[in-house]
């Protein structure tokens, strides 16, 4: 395990998990949304995020997270071990909501720098709505890829034990 795609909901744990997973492997997180946000949550160019996550996976060793499906088929094909938090859909949407609450008019620190949390209805919908909208083409997008370690998580006890036993 050299090189970790670590993808979920919003509010699922991947930033919390990548983390913990570093920590425990001593591979360095790159957290997406670090590098993809401007000030004021303004999104790149296309060809220039293409271009910066192209240069990311040329690193020996990462654990990445973050789910940003234009360049997921590029991370696939760099990964050797993917992490998919499928944790359940009101579990994700409380955390939003408190780490809204927690971090309001501050930037998390996973977060890019001048992208302060703000309640944001879109994004709440968009957790809500992932189970039935990107879940299955994610899962979709895994079968072209019987070669990569695959490891569903469902559960924080799940995700305890994998950090626990399986590294």
């Amino acid at each position: 395990m050299k090189k970790v795609l670590v993808i979920g909901s919003g509010g699922s744990g991947k930033s919390t998990f990548s983390r913990r997973l570093g920590d425990a492997v001593g591979i360095d997180v790159i957290h997406l949304d670090q590098l993809y946000w401007r000030p004021n949550w303004v999104e790149p160019p296309k060809e220039e995020w293409e271009e910066t996550v192209a240069t990311l996976i040329k690193g020996e060793s990462w654990i990445m997270d973050g789910n940003y499906g234009g360049t997921r088929t590029m991370r696939l094909n760099a990964c050797d071990t993917v992490i998919f938090l499928d944790i359940p859909r009101t579990t994700c949407v409380f955390r939003v909501l408190k780490r809204n609450w927690q971090y309001r008019g501050q930037t998390r620190p996973e977060m890019a720098v001048g992208c302060s949390e703000k309640f944001n209805l879109e994004f709440l919908l968009w957790v809500w709505n992932f189970p039935k909208k990107k879940k299955p083409e994610i899962l979709a997008e895994f079968e072209r890829f019987p070669n990569k370690n695959i490891v569903i998580l469902q559960s924080d006890g799940e995700i305890d034990e994998f950090l626990e036993h399986r590294l």
